[in-house]
């Protein structure tokens, strides 16, 4: 059965654009993307850490660590959730592991012997986690092993920053936004940038396919329609 064009846009919200450091919207995470781009250069042993709280973007940063550095040395990309007993460590590549603070017993293990074998052959690690290493519920000595790694906090952007990257999103599409609809994403969309993003592409295919001006009622049947929000219409706009 052909699919509707409701079903087809809500197919294609869903669809997130690859994430890439080009992509990343740096904010104040300028010398950490730095650090990044110098690995993505080859160095041969990196070990970094990245904590930040949902929506900071470090998941896209460790996903696009992974799409762009494996052209050039080999990588291996892990949830912390999945990790068994063992690691597989190749000589001058790269182990990603998310959400550190969800590995098991035995994955502790597999990355506590990663960590000893790193400078040995040229390992770099990128790990990731919601919590400073101080406060990771790990072994002791593997927690010791991450906070001897170059640390970051993704700091996540202020409201300011996502209004002025999604008005320069909506410039490149030709879209012509008003104060209120950006107000409003921001106050009940997603507090993740590509959401937004994502919302804001959205808006403008409906509103073409549609032959409706972007207005705020637009935008509210949009965002019912595909995150099932029931928005307050006593709040203002």
């Amino acid at each position: 059965m052909p699919m509707s064009a409701q079903q087809q846009l809500l197919l294609d919200l869903k669809l997130e654009q690859a994430p890439t450091f080009e992509n990343f919207i740096v904010g104040r995470n300028e010398e950490l993307l730095g650090r990044l781009l110098e690995l993505k250069a080859g160095r041969s042993f990196d070990a970094l850490y990245l904590w930040g709280g949902e929506g900071c973007g470090k998941s896209h940063l460790l996903a696009a660590a992974a799409l762009e550095i494996a052209d050039t040395r080999p990588v291996l990309m892990l949830d912390g959730a999945n990790v068994g007993g063992d690691i597989p460590a190749v000589a001058g590549g790269l182990i990603i592991i998310d959400n550190v603070e969800d590995l098991g017993p035995d994955a502790q293990i597999a990355l506590f012997r990663v960590f000893n074998a790193a400078r040995l052959i040229g390992i770099a690690v990128l790990l990731a986690g919601r919590l400073p290493p101080l406060e990771l519920a790990l072994r002791e000595d593997l927690r010791t092993r991450v906070g001897q790694c170059l640390i970051y906090e993704v700091q996540t952007l202020s409201d300011h920053e996502k209004s002025a990257a999604l008005r320069q999103h909506a410039l490149l599409r030709g879209m012509r936004l008003d104060d209120g609809i950006v107000h409003y994403l921001l106050r009940h969309g997603r507090r993740d940038l590509p959401s937004l993003m994502a919302m804001l592409n959205g808006l403008d295919r409906i509103s073409l396919e549609q032959k409706r001006p972007l207005t705020l009622p637009l935008l509210r049947e949009l965002m019912q329609s595909t995150l099932d929000l029931k928005p307050d219409e006593s709040s203002p706009v």
